[in-house]
């Protein structure tokens, strides 16, 4: 091989090696940032604190995940993995929007984009022990972490229904006060496939007698 040969043979190496951490990079945003989402430019302050709500909520949901043991019933192991899967890619979606709105990830005033309750009260940080909907207590997920076999399928399904009930509420509260955007429509998608799983979660919960 002669010296111009050999130049030319590196240089489309160099090319095919660049082609290839490319593609890689791009399958590894693509979990992150879901192609067929368009994210709004700018959010109004009822969406940005829904968002940053849910991303907490989203983020306790991979918390109970993570607590239910690897010996549980497959089935109930693999339906915990698809439910981290599905709020990974809606974390993401939700990160991006606060990252383009230039809106911090933690809300200040946890659900106080909440309407008037019937009594004038309106959520604000005062209430930040019942700040997210559902969510378990820290006894609660150190027994869950604790549990095996048949009491940590229980344990895992009851406290995911609870959360999925609560997110479900803060998703169908957001729909009710909101006017139209993605960020609805994400709300209403949310409601929709978490109802789904409340739905499964039941089922499996009457199947053990519980």
């Amino acid at each position: 091989m002669n010296g111009r040969s050999g130049f030319r043979f590196a240089a489309l190496a160099a090319l095919a090696a660049l082609a290839l951490l490319l593609l890689a990079m791009g399958a590894a945003l693509r979990p992150v940032l879901p192609a067929d989402t368009t994210a709004p430019a700018v959010l109004n302050e009822t969406e940005i604190g829904f968002v940053q709500d849910m991303v907490a909520h989203h983020g306790h949901a991979l918390v109970l995940t993570q607590r239910l043991a690897a010996d549980a019933d497959p089935f109930v192991v693999g339906l915990a993995g698809q439910i981290a899967d599905s709020q990974r890619t809606e974390l993401g979606m939700l990160l991006g929007w606060l990252r383009l709105a230039g809106a911090p990830v933690v809300n200040p005033r946890p659900m106080a984009w909440l309407p008037d309750t019937g009594g004038g009260h309106r959520h604000s940080a005062a209430d930040s022990v019942r700040a997210m909907p559902g969510s378990a207590t820290a006894a609660e997920l150190d027994e869950l972490a604790a549990a095996r076999g048949s009491e940590a399928e229980i344990g895992f399904l009851r406290l995911m229904r609870r959360h999925h009930a609560g997110g479900v509420d803060m998703a169908a509260a957001a729909d009710g006060v909101l006017t139209g955007g993605e960020v609805e429509r994400a709300a209403r998608e949310m409601v929709r496939t978490q109802g789904q799983e409340i739905a499964m979660m039941s089922l499996l919960l009457d199947r053990r007698g519980v």
